[in-house]
């Protein structure tokens, strides 16, 4: 039995609630989820981004998007949405590298996408530029190519865990017993729920499957936005490529991994993520006509974007110090045993050019 504190979080005992819907209350309950109520990001939080690491990542992924501006035909109306910009140290950086590309400068609007208003805060405290709009939906992108862009964006997003009993799907949930207790329970699936998993071959004859229904519908507006103004998303985040039969739900909390039992003792004070399903994702773009680029792990998108000469031309001008400090953060963001591997890159795509950089 664990005793984590249920009622701020507005979690009662009526009835089971699913493994998505329970992990959402605590990350995004207003003012009280994780993500509503601190600032996770750095060594002072409880993991580090890519973009916190090191600046230069932000700055390659500002290479790329002027490399895709110009695959495009350099359209004069040219938009880049951010997803889940954490503290805004990427779209900073990006914003410092377009003003030395006058022409791409002149056509970009750049988009934050953020639900926390606390995050929301602390992005605007950090960029500090008056040309930035924050959105909730998509609407106001009404002309010009459009590119998403989410590090870390998609594994945030709660997932829905099923076990495959007899060919019949039983949805995992928490039942809560005397106001206080957690208890794991399964029941059998939603019908609808089940009849959309069905559909994925990437998901055919798993005895256990992970299901993310709420990420899939944070992506059909974006998918319907490309679709009808061309653009694409680029998605950087950790996951796999085979099949999964076991949980990849993980709690992170002071730069650690903690078990499940201290991820409920700690609701609301610990990451809750889970790995992305690359091999599902692709499937939903193709299933949605977008064109998909082959899945590059990370260091493979950025040596191919040229990081390593970055850092090169750029150590040329910095202290012993400075020179230690970009090696070390380089071996963060490739070395296979850090991020290099275990971090994948997709880009999903609606343009007449194929030959986006970064993956050949």
């Amino acid at each position: 039995m664990m005793k984590p504190n249920l009622k701020k979080f507005k979690i009662t005992s009526k009835k089971p609630l699913p493994v998505d819907d329970f992990i959402e209350k605590i990350l995004y309950e207003p003012e009280i989820g994780y993500y509503s109520s601190k600032d996770p990001f750095g060594k002072n939080g409880d993991f580090i981004t890519s973009p916190t690491i090191s600046n230069l990542f932000s700055e390659i992924i500002g290479i790329w998007l002027i490399s895709a501006w110009e695959k495009m035909g350099k359209p004069k109306v040219f938009n880049f949405v951010e997803l889940g910009p954490g503290d805004g140290s990427l779209t900073k950086v990006i914003v410092q590298t377009l003003k030395k590309f006058p022409e791409l400068n002149k056509a970009v609007k750049i988009y934050l996408y953020e639900k926390s208003a606390f995050l929301k805060k602390l992005q605007k405290q950090n960029i500090n530029n008056k040309h930035i709009k924050w959105i909730k939906n998509f609407n106001s992108i009404k002309e010009g190519p459009v590119i998403f862009f989410g590090n870390e964006f998609f594994d945030a997003i709660p997932i829905k865990q099923f076990s495959n009993r007899n060919n019949y799907l039983f949805e995992k949930c928490y039942s809560i017993k005397n106001k206080i207790d957690i208890m794991e329970k399964f029941i059998k699936g939603n019908k609808k729920d089940i009849a959309q998993i069905k559909t994925f071959q990437t998901l055919k004859k798993l005895n256990f499957i992970e299901f993310p229904k709420k990420g899939f519908l944070e992506l059909n507006p974006i998918i319907k936005k490309i679709s009808k103004l061309s653009g694409g998303i680029l998605l950087i985040d950790y996951g796999y490529l085979n099949n999964n039969s076991s949980s990849t739900i993980q709690a992170v909390m002071n730069n650690k991994k903690i078990s499940d039992k201290a991820m409920i003792r700690n609701l609301g004070r610990a990451d809750i993520s889970s790995l992305v399903n690359f091999s599902l994702l692709k499937e939903y773009f193709l299933k949605n006509n977008l064109k998909v680029k082959k899945i590059v792990t990370q260091r493979f998108f950025l040596e191919r974007m040229g990081i390593i000469e970055r850092a090169q031309i750029l150590e040329k001008k910095m202290t012993n110090a400075e020179k230690k400090y970009m090696q070390e953060t380089l071996v963060r963001l490739l070395e296979e045993k850090q991020m290099g591997n275990l971090f994948k890159v997709i880009f999903g795509y609606k343009n007449k050019n194929n030959d986006f950089f970064g993956f050949e």
